[in-house]
This record gives C-alpha cells, structure tokens and sequence, in this order.
C-alpha cells in the first residue's frame, strides 16, 4: 500500500470518528452530564414536610454476604424515614451464616426497623438466582399482607446515608414516579478501580442516557440494581417479575419491564448511595465484567465483532491516528483525530470529577476501554466454554 493510500485510509477512519463523537457529544441525551440527583428532603415539586409518607418495604437479597452485610445491613436497618418501614433479607442458599448475621445485626442496631430473614434454597428452574431471591422477598410482603406501597431492592453491599429512604419517596411522589433508581457510587479505593469504575459508570450511560430514560416517551429503559425503588401498583400491573425470570442483567431489565408497562421512571447519580464491594485487583473488576459482557450482547458473535468495532474506531482510533499524523505532519490526518481525542476526553471529565479523580485521567479512557474489549472477547470465549457468569458456585447458561 503506498503512503498516499495508506493516508487516505488513516483520513477517513479519523474523519469517522470524529463524527461519532459529534453525535454522540449533541446527539446522544447528554449522556455525559452527571447532574441528575435526588432532591434535598423538603425541596420537592409538590409535597412538603406534613407529607403522608406510604409504607416501604425493602428487599435485599443476598448470598454468601456474611462478610459485608456488617458495614451495609445497619446503615438500611436504621433509616430516618417518617412512614412505615421494613426490610425483608432473602438469604439465598448462603453457606457462610448469612441469614444468621442479619439478625444479629437487626438485634444490636438501635430503633432497627422491622427486619425478616427468608431462607430460600436457591432459584428454580427457569429463573435467575437474583431475581428469584427478589421476588421470593415480593411474594412475602404480599403473603403477610403488608400494605407498603414501594418496595426497595437494594444489593448486600449497598450503604445507604440516613434519609435515602425519605428521599427516594419524595421523588417518586413529587414527579409521579413508578421508578426512582440510582447508580450507586461504586469502590475506587484501589488503583484498578480507579481505572476501570468511572468507564463503566460512562459507558453505562453512553448506552442508556438519562435523560432518555427519564422520558415517557423515550424507548430507553434502565435501572441501576444497586437502588431501585418500585411502586408495587406498578409491579404488580407488569405481572410482577416473573416477566423478567431469568434476566441476568435484572436491572436493566426491571426497568424496561416497568417503562413497557407504561410506568414512569428516573435514573440519576448519587454520591451518598454507596457500594462498599472491593475489587482490589484488576483481575476481580475483570471477573465482575466479564460475567455478564457477553449476555448484553445476547450470545451473538455479530454483535461482539460489532461492538469490537465499534470501540475501535470510537476509542481506539483518535489516539493512535491522531499520534501518527503529528508524527508524520500529515495534517488532514491529524486535524481530525486529535480534536476527536479531545472531544471524547472532554465528555469524559464530568464521570472523573463524580468520583473526585483527575482530569488527566480522561487522556487515558482509549486504553482504559481497550481493556473493556479484552473483557468482552473473554466473556464471549467463557459463554462458549460453559463458564459464562460463573459466580458464587453458578453459571449463567448463554441458551444457545
């Protein structure tokens, strides 16, 4: 290939990805903007402190979570929240006493509120052990006659601050909401987290927005599993989750559930919400995405070369051509890729100030998703192996 083809191409490929991240940058919900929080207690649209505050019953299932339900489990216990409020554990087949440490936690947190403690022996046939373990903890509100009106479903390793309860409540009540999820504030403790969490928060709501999730008129739909806060009207109205069975993504898919239902929803960020799950090495973050990579992809090697693709000339191109036309002066190669790299950086630095990290950071996202294309080929390649989602003793069976 001669230089003037081989500038042609590198032209073109540069020239594609800067209008990629044009769309994307005014075309795609903003979906980089991280300003969509909770309103303060008080400060809603409709209701005030002499609010009547309905019944909220939170489910929170868990499996082999002995270890972290002691920094998690109180902080929900111990709500500040005006109504009527329970929580349901749904130990799920646990081996390490978890069921046991709920309660002993429920009995030595002061003003606890109400705590129930299900034993299931692990999902049946055709459903997901996540989904299975909540809707076990659905069908005890409805078997005991609880009147709550919302159900909370929130993860083992999930911290809530004191009035998260009240303020999910006062959102949906305000806006007429039948969903009110957040995306929890994730781990950054270690230095493989602080590489690869922020691009997973991005890359999260690059595919789903926000603003386009927070429409009723959008298709969009999503949820963030770790704070899902669901009127029961409007689970109920979508035949519960059985609709969802055997969702291995269960959140996005709850949220899709609900907004096909005609329910209305919210997604936004928070820093108060936390998941205190380490994943110390690269290797644990690489297990955690890998998991379930492939299962968004819907076990098609199309969509993965898609995908591959797609990160490629959205991620990989604009640095690598964009170093090559400085180095060689060519000029309408660079002029193209390089603003391409700033544009992507730029989008990215409201996700780094979200978790208090530095803006140089941004000038690394092209590596950083190179890793992600790595994690996806490897989840395709565990799926194909019969390995795929394997964790805590089970594997997600890809259907095919």
């Amino acid at each position: 290939m001669t230089a003037h083809a081989v500038f042609l191409v590198l032209s073109v490929l540069a020239w594609i990805s800067l209008v990629i991240w044009v769309v994307l940058l005014v075309g795609r919900g903003g979906f980089w903007k991280m300003d969509l929080h909770l309103p303060e207690v008080g400060k809603g649209g409709g209701g005030g402190d002499g609010r009547a505050w309905p019944g909220v019953t939170a489910v929170i299932p868990a499996r082999d979570e002995a270890g972290i339900l002691p920094a998690t489990l109180p902080s929900v216990l111990a709500q500040d929240y005006p109504g009527p409020f329970s929580v349901i554990v749904v130990d799920d087949a646990s081996t390490d006493g978890t069921g046991q440490v709920a309660a002993d936690l429920a009995a030595a947190t002061p003003g606890s509120a109400p705590l129930h403690v299900l034993r299931g022996s692990g999902p049946p046939a055709g459903w997901a052990g996540k989904v299975a373990a909540m809707d076990k903890g659905v069908q005890e509100i409805s078997g005991r006659g609880d009147a709550s009106e919302f159900v909370l479903f929130t993860d083992s390793d999930i911290a809530h601050p004191a009035d998260s309860v009240r303020r999910l409540v006062q959102h949906a009540q305000d806006a007429e909401l039948d969903l009110v999820t957040l995306m929890a504030r994730l781990s950054t403790d270690s230095s493989a987290e602080r590489m690869i969490v922020p691009a997973f928060v991005f890359s999260f709501f690059q595919l789903y927005p926000p603003a386009w999730v927070n429409r009723p008129d959008s298709r969009t739909a999503a949820a963030a599993g770790g704070c899902m806060l669901v009127r029961r009207e409007a689970l109920e109205r979508v035949g519960g989750l059985a609709g969802i069975a055997d969702a291995r993504i269960d959140d996005v898919a709850l949220g899709t559930l609900i907004k096909r239902g005609g329910g209305r929803a919210w997604l936004g960020v928070t820093t108060g919400v936390r998941s205190l799950r380490p994943y110390p090495r690269l290797a644990d973050l690489w297990d955690m995405i890998a998991r379930s990579a492939y299962t968004q992809l819907r076990y098609n090697p199309w969509l993965l070369l898609g995908t591959i693709v797609g990160l490629l000339l959205t991620y990989g191109v604009p640095p690598i051509v964009g170093v090559v036309g400085l180095a060689t002066q060519w000029w309408g190669v660079a002029i193209p890729a390089l603003p391409a790299w700033a544009v992507m950086a730029a989008s990215y630095v409201p996700v780094l100030r979200l978790y208090g990290l530095r803006w140089w950071r941004a000038l690394l996202l092209p590596g950083v998703m190179a890793v992600y294309g790595a994690m996806t080929i490897d989840s395709a390649r565990r799926h194909r192996q019969g390995r795929g989602g394997a964790w805590k003793g089970r594997v997600i069976e890809s259907g095919e």
